[in-house]
């Protein structure tokens, strides 16, 4: 795509507006510093505003599911959050740069031994509220019931204080929590990897251009480099 055309439709006030959401703490890996978020999604936007020669100006959303809500509204221009399809609706993604493994944790002395055990009559699990996996749980799910909390901490707490069976989260997360239930287990391999990409208003012309750079990005090792230079353990260059 043409850069003056890409530049127009992604950057129309003279800035690129980059969504972001600083709920992950793997793609905003070193919190927000001086108001602004730190981590491979901000270096990306960043990455994004440099080949289209423009301002960047990063905006802050405390959840996915809050910058999913503001698609279309003219207030950010770009986002990067997980592609799912029910924020397919408003918003057209790019192919995935980079992948989160999503499975559950259980408690000491649960019955319960792979994932497939968990989607059962009777099986309460607990998520967090409009995360991408909590998007594809409420799609697949057909058995067990979903019990959801706002944020991490929220869903965690939500596990431990009504006993539930399994909390849903992201891999990473999950081997942190781990260590604070004794006897706790993480069930091994992944009810879905949770697929990162950029985002634009659905019917942006723009996103012809964020494809095309998404893949020249992976294909030349600057997403890989980005996960390097941040530390950032459990995520990966989506294939």
């Amino acid at each position: 795509m043409n850069i003056d055309l890409a530049r127009a439709a992604l950057a129309p006030t003279g800035v690129l507006r980059a969504g972001i959401n600083i709920g992950n703490f793997l793609l905003v890996s070193g919190g927000v510093v001086d108001g602004v978020p730190v981590g491979v999604s901000p270096d990306l936007a960043g990455m994004i505003a440099e080949r289209l020669g423009v301002p960047l100006q990063l905006l802050a959303f405390a959840s996915p599911g809050a910058l999913a809500d503001d698609a279309g509204k003219n207030i950010w221009d770009i986002a990067n959050i997980g592609a799912e399809p029910a924020r397919a609706q408003t918003i057209d993604f790019t192919p995935a740069y980079v992948e989160i493994s999503s499975t559950y944790l259980v408690p000491a002395g649960s019955k319960l031994q792979t994932i497939a055990d968990v989607d059962q009559p009777g099986i309460r699990i607990a998520s967090t509220a409009r995360a991408a996996y909590d998007l594809w749980l409420e799609a697949n799910i057909k058995h067990a019931t979903l019990h959801r909390a706002v944020g991490l901490d929220g869903a965690y707490d939500l596990f431990v204080d009504d006993k539930l069976d399994a909390l849903a989260g992201l891999t990473p997360r999950l081997l942190t929590d781990v260590t604070r239930l004794p006897g706790a287990r993480i069930l091994p391999g992944q009810f879905a990897a949770v697929q990162q990409a950029v985002g634009v208003a659905r019917g942006n012309p723009g996103v012809a251009f964020l494809v095309d750079f998404i893949a020249e990005a992976k294909a030349q090792g600057q997403i890989a480099a980005l996960i390097a230079r941040h530390k950032v353990v459990g995520l990966s260059v989506a294939p």
